[in-house]
């Protein structure tokens, strides 16, 4: 019987993790970042020992809740820069990053700089911005993206996004995809 309790252990330590991460997207998702541990601790059923046991920072925390939202706009700036028609990059890489934005409240948060200590977003942020700024200049010179477009223009963009958080969850994704699509006429060069 004693050969088996490392297992468990091991076991028990991989659900409590997985309850963790989970109790953290939620919490973080609804309440944003200023959620206290404490509260994802108590979602998670477990005590804040065993959450710091995992976690020893509130930053940890945060980094790995958010590790596949990272991940997923990686992906998102990669299909957009290997797009053949910058334009249609461009469109796609607003309209998916407002989506991604709209599933959480704290991923915006944690990567636009409400979390400031988490140097893992603000390096991901810089290295995202480049990209797009690539992308931007693609989209310029094929005549479809307005001239005078910068990217600040765009994190100007995702931070009035945040207001769709406040529309309830069941119209949320319909208004962030009316947003981008605003969002998306309003960058678009005029012809002429």
């Amino acid at each position: 019987m004693t050969r088996h309790l490392p297992h468990t252990a091991r076991s028990d330590a991989r659900e409590n993790r997985a309850r963790i991460l989970d109790a953290a997207c939620t919490v973080f998702g609804e309440e944003g970042l200023s959620a206290p541990v404490r509260e994802v601790a108590r979602h998670a059923g477990i005590g804040p020992a065993t959450l710091y046991r995992h976690f020893p920072t509130k930053r940890a925390l945060i980094v790995e809740t958010f590790a596949e939202q990272r991940r997923a706009c990686h992906a998102v700036v990669r299909d957009a820069l290997a797009d053949s028609d910058p334009w249609h990059g461009f469109r796609n890489l607003v309209e998916q990053i407002c989506e991604l934005h709209a599933r959480s409240r704290g991923f915006p948060d944690a990567f636009m700089t409400a979390f400031p200590e988490a140097m893992d977003f603000v390096a991901d942020r810089e290295r995202m911005l480049r990209a797009v700024t690539e992308l931007a200049r693609r989209a310029q010179r094929a005549g479809r993206l307005r001239p005078d477009f910068v990217v600040d223009d765009l994190v100007l963009m995702l931070m009035a996004h945040r207001g769709v958080q406040d529309v309830p969850p069941a119209a949320r994704f319909l208004a962030s995809r009316r947003f981008a699509a605003y969002v998306i006429e309003a960058f678009r060069a005029v012809p002429g």
